[in-house]
């Protein structure tokens, strides 16, 4: 059952988002500390405001838990939703804006290795978009890592086509976007 996030969601969707976002959770918390990073992100979950808040998750619900995740949100108002972890973040470091003015940015998506296979990620997808269109948005961006084909296939698949690249730290990322579908 696909729904919107809860708070009491975090013990499940905190290890989703996680394996989501990779080397990007440490960055937003501002530490090298795998655990401290959770601990941190998982406080910014809990709370509105922020591109990690459960306001912008979706979850797929299986079994009485949360066992997928799409986190997405307006791009006009990506700044703001990165200003909450500027005060974590090590010196020289910046967030790097993924999102784009005029789209709905799909930021992380992700599916528990036991229920991958099953149609989820394309569920989450799919009421993402729904949402981008309740919120007057007829695009939706996101980025792949470079080496992520399964994840690149899918996105062609379902219709994204690719519009440029971004460099994240070490990472490179192709960007993709599409017209989202009600």
């Amino acid at each position: 059952m696909i729904r919107s996030a809860k708070r009491e969601d975090a013990p499940q969707v905190m290890p989703l988002i996680q394996a989501a976002i990779g080397s990007i959770a440490c960055l937003l918390a501002g530490t090298t500390d795998g655990e401290l990073a959770l601990s941190r992100l998982e406080a910014f979950y809990k709370q509105k405001g922020n591109r990690i808040s459960y306001e912008h998750v979706i979850v797929e619900e299986r079994e009485g838990r949360a066992v997928g995740m799409l986190i997405a949100y307006p791009g006009d108002g990506a700044g703001a939703l990165d200003k909450p972890f500027m005060v974590n973040l090590q010196s020289g470091a910046c967030i790097i804006k993924e999102a784009r003015d005029g789209e709905y940015y799909f930021d992380a998506i992700a599916v528990d290795e036991s229920f991958r296979g099953q149609g989820i990620a394309q569920h989450l997808m799919l009421a993402g978009e729904k949402r981008a269109i309740a919120a007057g948005y007829d695009k939706v961006g996101l980025i792949v890592e470079e080496y992520n084909d399964r994840a690149y296939d899918l996105y062609k698949k379902k219709g994204f086509h690719e519009d440029g690249g971004l460099q994240i730290g070490e990472n490179s990322y192709r960007r993709m976007v599409k017209r989202a579908l009600g």
